[in-house]
């Protein structure tokens, strides 16, 4: 039996709480932690995978079962072609550098978004990578890549509406199910908390229509800084929270 060892009194007391079922994470604040220290931009994406490494193995020794980063925008292709290309690099050396790690820990590796627009030296280790661990059921990470959640809504309401064309769907009952589990999360559980890194407080299109009724954290730390004991702090905060879903805090109460 495989031992798992919180490693502060922290992790310990979140574990045994409420868990969120899903969380997302928007890694902001990787380029104005470097120019901040007078290097390239690129340095502070460099700096910032470790941070992913260190969630990553956080959330699975506290028990999370999905972790989705949002480690790439759809609009994030009108950045500067090095610091793209740089950042394409990155993602190649991660998903090389860490595929034992994800292996050996019964992680599945998921990716949404436009993948096709991934460059193949990205798109090859990827989808082996998926193909790899797509048995493991401790914990699924998904990599939001070329990823926006208004294309994504488009795209699930284009498909929808083939099917009401079909007559697959009867448009006079169209319920909001039927979109999203059109959605590229539909395999995924409902969205419970969303944190956001370096002080910004919006969504920047990541997961619009799955951050409904999410709980949000904004943090003031920037993305390379965020290690263990801020994240763990995070899911501390969202375990304060009362999750009313429309209802009052009697009703939540009552049930």
């Amino acid at each position: 039996m495989e031992i798992v060892r919180l490693t502060s009194k922290l992790e310990q007391a979140v574990a045994k709480g409420q868990l969120p079922r899903h969380v997302g994470i928007i890694m902001d604040g990787n380029g104005r932690w470097a120019e901040a220290r007078g290097l390239p931009r690129l340095e502070g994406h460099r700096a910032g995978s470790e941070s992913v490494r260190e969630v990553t193995r956080a959330a699975r020794r506290i028990g999370l079962g999905a972790l989705t980063l949002y480690a790439f925008s759809a609009q994030n292709w009108e950045r500067p072609a090095d610091e793209v290309g740089g950042l394409m690099q990155l993602l190649h050396d991660y998903l090389v550098g860490e595929r034992s790690e994800i292996l050996d820990n019964q992680i599945r590796l998921d990716a949404i978004g436009e993948l096709d627009r991934l460059p193949r030296f990205v798109r090859e280790p990827l989808e082996e990578l998926r193909r790899a661990s797509a048995h493991n059921d401790r914990m699924v990470l998904t990599l939001a890549l070329s990823y926006g959640g208004r294309e994504d809504i488009l795209q699930a309401a284009v498909a929808l509406a083939a099917r009401i064309a079909s007559r697959e769907v009867d448009a006079a009952n169209v319920r909001p199910a039927d979109l999203e589990r059109l959605l590229s999360t539909r395999e995924l559980p409902p969205l419970d908390l969303v944190v956001r890194t370096s002080g910004e407080q919006r969504l920047s299109n990541f997961l619009l229509w799955q951050a409904a009724y999410a709980e949000l954290v904004f943090c003031d730390t920037p993305w390379p800084d965020f290690r263990t004991e801020a994240f763990v702090q995070c899911l501390a905060d969202y375990q304060q929270r009362e999750r009313r879903f429309g209802l009052t805090s009697a009703q939540v109460r009552a049930s």
